[in-house]
């Protein structure tokens, strides 16, 4: 077999030609860490990059022999440069979970060298991140390539050691696998457990903030797993395939490449039949969570949870990644890591339940939705005027975890008949307003939100940012097509219809003063975000309307 020779963040290094890719390499052989598998082999999310020759590469549909000879950096390998940008995703929110934050990092630094006068949003393009809208990560290359200059950012950036950062020692050292990032790092006027606490409130799941978490360093467990544990992915006709690697486990399960049907997305449902003022029917929706379903467990332990640092917003909740690692390493006697590839989390994962209804001006109509266990029970407790309907749909499984699954769109409909939106309080959250407005020729989307307590205003902005975004990109352009007879037909991560940050609009955050205990704020802004896109389109009877 012949070797492959590679500079790797400052070493050099041989390799046989096992005809692996360079994020396998990276990952499986190096164990460098910082390097994310968010859906290989599509190289569709970006969380994968690295730079090659200082020039931004996708690794997983990157042939390991094709940079044989050449210079490849990870994270690891920016040195202090990579503090410099973890810092000032601290400063402006552009971090939350911190998985897709390496790559997005890499993405930027490799703009900065090249063109620091170069738009970050056309070199996201390559990129997907669920959680922050993008707003905050232009804003913090700004801070960085702009005249801000890195004495600003030092001067107010969050820095703090990870509660989250439990990887156990079997977890591989070469080539910086769990650098000293934060050497000469201090903690300053920010309190980053009152940070962690409105993290908390709003992702609704244990997060940490500060620099580690930019640096990808929150616990994934993907990248905790012992480097020995068996790995398993479900196949296409259930069951599981092991391997001693994760491309060993693939290889075995057989499962189809993701694909591009060309299927148009159709909501399953029709509005009911009556005289409405208002009507609307919606697609299946994927969560789109960045973050692969993984866990992994020791024979007799307890699996490591898929929601390491954030919880996709309900996306992953039921997965049952916890209960097969536990079974499969009591069945095998070893550790057992066990993960999703992106198409099996695209073909296993829940979705956003589709709904169809009609209401009119006085808050009275009907819904059809999927049926979904706790579904009705949301919706009533915002639109009780709405009578609920739960049918048996041929599909992909539906969740009311995903963020306000039922209530936006019972929001939205109940707007929609009135023709106007009033503030908007989601069960257990703040109270929000929003309105879509074009300045110029740019939309502009505008929230206000009253939670109690903000805690800390970074974290909070943040939240409400990406809630925005995911509000307006949910009426605009997300959906997934799914097949008559049930099946999804699209299984590549840009299906989803997420709006890129090319075609986000310009999101403005005023944070209301209140009293009492902090609540969560985003979720409201989500349904406020919605309802209000969906009023400015002029109520079509149809989501996604741009798509």
């Amino acid at each position: 077999m012949a070797e492959l020779s590679l500079h790797v963040n400052g070493q050099d290094m041989s390799f046989p030609d096992s005809g692996v890719s360079l994020l396998s390499l990276l990952r499986e052989c190096l164990g460098i860490r910082s390097v994310k598998d968010g859906c290989s082999p599509q190289g569709q999310c970006g969380a994968c990059t690295v730079l090659v020759d200082g020039a931004p590469r996708v690794s997983c549909v990157t042939p390991a022999r094709r940079v044989s000879g050449r210079d490849v950096t990870t994270l690891e390998g920016l040195g202090d440069d990579a503090l410099t940008w973890a810092e000032a995703f601290c400063a402006t929110g552009a971090s939350q979970c911190g998985f897709c934050t390496p790559g997005i990092i890499l993405r930027l630094e490799g703009l900065r060298r090249r063109s620091p006068d170069g738009d970050p949003s056309r070199a996201l393009a390559a990129h997907l991140c669920r959680c922050t809208g993008w707003q905050t990560i232009a804003e913090a290359w700004r801070n960085v390539a702009g005249s801000a200059g890195t004495d600003a950012i030092k001067a107010t950036a969050p820095l703090a050691q990870s509660p989250l950062n439990s990887c156990p020692d079997e977890r591989p050292r070469a080539v910086g696998a769990r650098p000293n990032f934060l050497k000469g790092a201090q903690t300053r006027r920010r309190d980053f457990q009152a940070a962690a606490r409105r993290a908390e409130l709003e992702g609704r799941c244990r997060q940490a903030v500060g620099v580690q978490v930019a640096l990808g360093m929150g616990g994934f467990a993907e990248d905790c797993a012992p480097v020995d544990a068996l790995v398993a992915v479900p196949t296409t006709i259930g069951g599981w395939a092991l391997g001693e690697s994760l491309s060993e486990a693939r290889a075995a399960a057989a499962t189809p490449g993701g694909r591009r049907s060309g299927m148009p997305p159709t909501p399953p449902l029709k509005a009911p039949p009556g005289e409405w003022a208002c009507t609307l029917s919606t697609c299946w929706v994927e969560p789109a969570y960045l973050e692969l379903d993984s866990s992994w467990c020791l024979p007799g332990g307890e699996p490591a949870s898929p929601l390491a640092n954030g919880g996709a917003f309900g996306g992953k909740r039921g997965s049952e990644v916890q209960a097969a690692a536990r079974r499969l390493a009591d069945e095998t006697g070893r550790a057992v890591r066990v993960v999703y590839p992106r198409e099996e989390a695209t073909r296993l994962g829940a979705k956003r339940p589709p709904v169809a209804g009609g209401a009119n001006p006085d808050g009275t109509g009907v819904l059809l939705a999927a049926r979904t266990p706790g579904l009705a029970a949301a919706v009533s407790s915002v639109a009780p005027g709405l009578e609920m309907r739960l049918l048996d749909l041929p599909g992909p499984p539906t969740t009311m975890h995903a963020r306000a699954a039922g209530v936006a769109e019972a929001v939205a409909l109940i707007a929609g008949a009135e023709g106007k939106l009033s503030p908007v309080t989601v069960p257990g959250g703040g109270e929000a307003r929003a309105w879509l407005r074009t300045d110029g020729t740019e939309e502009v989307i505008e929230v206000e939100v009253r939670c109690g307590d903000p805690i800390d205003e970074v974290v909070l902005r943040s939240y409400c940012i990406g809630a925005a975004h995911m509000g307006y990109s949910l009426v605009t352009s997300e959906a997934v097509a799914v097949s008559p007879e049930g099946h999804v037909a699209d299984l590549t991560i840009r299906s989803f219809g997420v709006v890129p940050a090319a075609r986000t609009p310009r999101i403005e955050v005023r944070i209301l003063p209140s009293e009492g205990e902090p609540v969560n704020g985003s979720d409201s802004v989500f349904v406020a975000t919605v309802a209000a896109t969906w009023l400015a389109r002029g109520c079509p009877p149809r989501w996604p309307t741009d798509r």
